[in-house]
């Protein structure tokens, strides 16, 4: 498995971490989401080849910007 890390802007809550994690988590082949409003951050463990436009296109879908770091 693999972990890629993303910086997402405009989280401020749990609320907001709980709409990342269930849009990142429709994603094939994502095993775990580790998301934190207080630091910006997102890490997407996977077990195949990640597609990073789908897993910023999941984080528009909830409302918040994600760029890969």
């Amino acid at each position: 498995m693999s972990t890629t890390q993303y910086q997402v802007t405009g989280m401020t809550c749990g609320h907001c971490e709980g709409a990342v994690t269930e849009e990142v988590g429709k994603i094939a082949g994502v095993e775990g989401i580790d998301v934190s409003a207080a630091t910006g951050t997102l890490a997407v463990t996977h077990t195949s080849d990640l597609d990073d436009a789908a897993v910023i296109a999941a984080v528009d879908e909830a409302g918040y910007e994600a760029v890969r770091v």
